[in-house]
């Protein structure tokens, strides 16, 4: 009796499927490498316009690996063919606009009543420029231009910076925290969930060294502060082209 139930026992487990772990793909063994070597995050891997290589998007940046993950390239790939363009800074616009998506909750947003264009800017509260900006948004608004705001501290998380940046987000009047803290104003402190390593994180993975930075409908990026009028002219010439 004892051998027969054996028996149908090892018959079931014939008849059940088996389940294995499925293989480690090209991309997860790149990004396995790229995080156990360097220490970075990895958000998204997928082919470069080199063939053999692949582009990685980390959380400091684009890297580029050999297919067999022994050698690593840190730079852009420009096109000779067609007027230097930059298939870098092409190949990041629309892993950009999908990584935005998870960060809308946290923007802190200056709608246009008037919205003709969105942009998003990586901004931080002590930044010269990102000041002048914000003392002009007015003028960006009355043009149709919305203004979304995601926190880039330039001293890095954890820093007081941050600590401050956190603060405005948290605050009870979000928008009037940072008229203050633009304006030099000291604000209260306070904590909420407003994710700013993940907003820095995010700059860090958009390539982001300085603010203000600029994230267009496109995907595309421009560093640096730009005047109202400047910036209308830019979307609208690419608002054609699309």
């Amino acid at each position: 009796m004892k051998f027969t139930r054996t028996l149908t026992l090892l018959g079931s487990l014939a008849l059940a499927p088996m389940v294995m772990a499925a293989p480690a793909t090209p991309n997860d063994m790149l990004k396995q490498k790229i995080q156990s070597t360097l220490g970075l995050e990895v958000n998204i891997i997928t082919a470069s316009p080199v063939e053999g290589l692949y582009q990685a998007i980390t959380n400091r940046g684009v890297l580029y690996i050999t297919a067999d993950g022994s050698k690593l390239l840190h730079g852009n790939i420009y096109d000779l063919n067609d007027q230097m363009n930059n298939l870098t800074e092409k190949a990041l616009a629309g892993p950009r606009l999908d990584m935005l998506k998870e960060f809308e909750s946290k923007m802190l947003v200056y709608k246009a009543k008037d919205e003709k264009h969105v942009v998003t800017v990586f901004t931080d509260i002590t930044c010269g420029y990102c000041r002048k900006l914000h003392r002009e948004m007015k003028d960006y608004n009355d043009l149709g231009i919305t203004v979304r705001y995601l926190a880039y501290p330039r001293q890095g998380v954890p820093s007081p910076n941050a600590d401050e940046m956190e603060a405005v987000w948290c605050a009870k009047d979000p928008h009037k925290a940072m008229d203050d803290a633009k304006a030099g104003k000291n604000i209260s402190l306070a904590k909420c969930d407003a994710d700013i390593a993940g907003q820095y994180n995010l700059g860090g993975a958009f390539g982001v060294n300085g603010t203000p930075a600029m994230v267009l409908e496109d995907g595309s990026m421009i560093p640096g502060y730009q005047p109202a009028s400047a910036l209308f002219d830019v979307l609208e010439r690419r608002a054609v082209k699309q």
